[in-house]
């Protein structure tokens, strides 16, 4: 169960980025599921630019570009508190935020005992 007001951790990385010989947007995941934080979502962007001012894009000739990445975790401001160091270890170039959000419902297919 969430409360009603929660937090929303939103992680920008680059397809390529790796950590642990896998993406580093699945270890993120992955690793958000292991401290038990509430879910996790990652969206694939078709363009953007960051830091370097290097544009990435998906235009036709250039597929293979290090996409934009966005990974997004809903929960108590506690928990992504206790997630954004372990964050900080691992992304190596990258922007993440925080902000404030209204829960409206976090429901399960599982069907009630």
């Amino acid at each position: 169960m969430l409360p009603a007001e929660g937090h929303l951790l939103r992680i920008f990385i680059g397809e390529n980025d790796k950590h642990e010989g896998m993406p580093l947007y699945e270890w993120i995941v992955r690793r958000a599921k292991a401290e038990n934080l509430a879910g996790a979502t990652v969206v694939r962007g078709l363009e953007g630019f960051g830091a370097s001012s290097r544009i990435h894009t998906a235009k036709i000739l250039r597929l293979s570009e290090d996409l934009p990445i966005i990974v997004e975790i809903v929960d108590t401001l506690e928990k992504i508190e206790a997630f954004i160091p372990i964050l900080d270890e691992v992304v190596h170039e990258g922007l993440a935020t925080v902000e404030n959000v209204q829960i409206r419902f976090y429901k399960s297919r599982k069907s009630p005992a």
